[in-house]
């Protein structure tokens, strides 16, 4: 493997990993949301594996390593996966979709529930795949950032077309071309997830909020507004709303939101910056408006009626957990395979009526109509064009930026 300096963490990023298993997504069940999304910031897990090997520059892709691919003798795919992020029978022991892939294809799937957060699982398969070693895994599923990270150290394979043609026909436009991977070339999302704006209608009581400007600058909800203590979150709905690309702002752009968001802390109008601990705070009005999560909306919805969304008209962010195929996987062709029948819209929407995250399969809306009408008419799990067309990412970063970026977050925070 080629040595590189490491990608050391700077103070501030170890306190912006604590914050987040404290009260980010870190400290969330599956079926509550995501997980751990520090953007860059490496887990326990990860720290010591990180010190033994170098990581490359940002934006340094060495293209992944193959092994003999015993696809065609072994019908078999090992497929590692988040906690509670596949539909489950009335036994909760069986996997519909997987079950119907393995009659269909002959290929058994031997499914695990092995990922708790990123960078613990990141501490797991590193030691294998620095060494050039099959990690025992044809697929594995990751946050944007991370599985960015795996590509630029090219320790995934760059997935063939031509086993992926309803993936490459179905995966929604907004998914399509993200800085880290353009045009899919090494990952296919599993789900996405959305930050908006949620309200509590009650305690509004006429309010009107469609804008973080609202959020910021109505004195009516003086102390009733909450943002999160997610960076790429808080910032980045704070960047659309003053007119700035996410995908593309400058380190003066990042300041401007820093200052914006200070102002609102300075005076009172941010109650506190929270993890998903918000939600019961939304609950009860205690917060009026807040930068929210959507999986967290969709289930807070069901259960009180006061609660709900907005999607700004600048627009709003969304991330993605994403499938790759590791390097020197046994069962490439298999594993792509697998891929593929995740983006066929009949299996799509059986995952999408179990989940609720929004679906990267386009089509996916009348299958799914047909399991649970409220699921497919609801934008965040399938987004509608106009909808869609507001997405956006936050662009991947340098260390150097990640350190900058994170220190500024920190401080604005009090974290």
């Amino acid at each position: 493997m080629e040595h590189h300096e490491p990608e050391r963490l700077s103070p501030v990023q170890l306190a912006a990993m604590r914050r987040s298993f404290r009260n980010g997504r870190a400290s969330l069940t599956r079926r509550s949301l995501l997980r751990a999304s520090a953007g860059g910031a490496l887990a326990v897990g990860g720290l010591g594996a990180l010190s033994g090997c170098g990581i490359p520059a940002a934006g340094k892709t060495q293209g992944g390593t193959s092994a003999e691919d015993h696809s065609a003798k072994e019908k078999t795919v090992n497929f590692s996966n988040w906690t509670e992020y596949m539909d489950v029978d009335d036994s909760e022991k069986h996997h519909p979709t997987l079950d119907a892939f393995a009659r269909r294809t002959g290929i058994k799937v031997k499914y695990t529930e092995d990922i708790n957060d990123n960078n613990e699982f990141f501490g797991k398969i590193k030691p294998q795949l620095s060494a050039g070693q099959d990690t025992g895994r044809d697929i594995i599923v990751l946050t944007d950032w991370l599985a960015a990270r795996l590509i630029r150290l090219g320790w995934v394979q760059k997935l063939d077309p031509a086993n992926l043609p309803h993936a490459y026909t179905n995966l929604s436009a907004q998914f399509r071309n993200p800085d880290w991977d353009p045009g899919r070339a090494y990952s296919y999302p599993w789900q996405g997830i959305s930050t908006v704006i949620a309200f509590n209608k009650k305690a509004l009581d006429g309010i009107e909020v469609k804008s973080v400007s609202d959020l910021l600058d109505n004195p009516k909800l003086k102390g009733r507004v909450g943002f999160l203590s997610e960076m790429r979150d808080s910032i980045g709905m704070t960047l659309l709303d003053m007119g700035k690309d996410p995908e593309k702002f400058t380190a003066d752009d990042f300041d401007a939101a820093i200052a914006r968001i200070q102002k609102g802390v300075d005076k009172g109008q941010i109650r506190r910056f929270t993890g998903n601990d918000y939600t019961s705070d939304l609950t009860k009005g205690d917060l009026a408006a807040c930068v929210a999560w959507g999986g967290d909306i969709v289930q807070l919805k069901a259960d009180s009626p006061d609660v709900d969304f907005i999607i700004p008209d600048s627009g709003y962010m969304t991330s993605t957990d994403n499938m790759l195929i590791p390097n020197k996987a046994r069962h490439k062709t298999n594993a792509e395979r697998l891929i593929d029948y995740y983006y066929e819209p009949e299996p799509a929407a059986q995952l999408a009526a179990y989940i609720n995250y929004v679906s990267p399969v386009d089509g996916v809306k009348p299958y799914l109509a047909k399991i649970d009408k409220s699921a497919a008419d609801n934008p965040l799990i399938i987004p509608d064009k106009v909808m869609a067309a507001k997405s956006h990412s936050f662009r991947a970063l340098s260390p150097k930026e990640e350190t900058a970026y994170e220190a500024k977050f920190a401080k604005l925070t009090g974290a």
